[in-house]
């Protein structure tokens, strides 16, 4: 079970799913991982009437974790309410990975995670003029 896990991190670290830019987004999130040079940003289109997320994709690059993780996440994220996305936990994206992540590592798997809680909680941009 181990191996096929490993093999859906390889997968998504070498074609991640939701990779790129996103035209018309509305909330951006990013963090950063010095200890692995990982930067990952999270732009979310969000339907703010009916508070639900329409597409998500992400930028940036850094290690298999760290991009496994994130494109796993848009994976999941796509369709959900808000309310349903504020309920993922750090434990939610450990499932989604499947494997045991050493201490170093478990930055690198919620790097991703972090940037989309920063675009979640970023609301809809203010107009200004």
């Amino acid at each position: 079970m181990y191996d096929m896990y490993q093999e859906v991190i390889l997968q998504h670290y070498r074609t991640p799913k939701n990779f790129g830019p996103l035209e018309g987004a509305n909330r951006v999130g990013e963090e950063s991982n010095p200890l692995c040079g990982d930067h990952i940003t999270m732009r979310l289109k969000v339907d703010d009437a009916a508070q639900r997320i329409d597409e998500v994709r992400f930028e940036g690059d850094g290690c298999a974790i760290s991009v496994a993780s994130s494109s796993l996440l848009t994976e999941k994220l796509r369709g959900l309410s808000l309310e349903e996305a504020g309920r993922l936990d750090r434990d939610s994206v450990f499932q989604m990975l499947g494997i045991p992540l050493s201490p170093a590592r478990i930055k690198c798997a919620l790097t991703g995670f972090v940037a989309f809680g920063r675009a979640l909680h970023a609301g809809p941009p203010i107009a200004t003029e």
